[in-house]
């Protein structure tokens, strides 16, 4: 029996603070697009995800 977590975004990472707003995940705060590209690999790593682009300098984790 599998209880892991699954088909959800676990962080949303972006240097620009105005694009995102609210909600349960953890949103991390990058000084510029450099830092939230290493800040967004370092997360997937760590939590086991993925990271997808939205192309609106937000980067969101998402466990498949």
């Amino acid at each position: 029996m599998d209880t892991g977590l699954k088909e959800v975004i676990l962080a949303v990472v972006t240097w620009n603070p105005a694009k995102v707003s609210g909600g349960w995940c953890p949103v991390f705060i990058a000084q510029d697009q450099k830092e939230m590209e290493k800040i967004s690999l370092l997360l997937a790593r760590i939590l086991g995800g993925m990271v997808h682009d939205l192309e609106n300098d937000v980067f969101i984790i998402v466990k498949h």
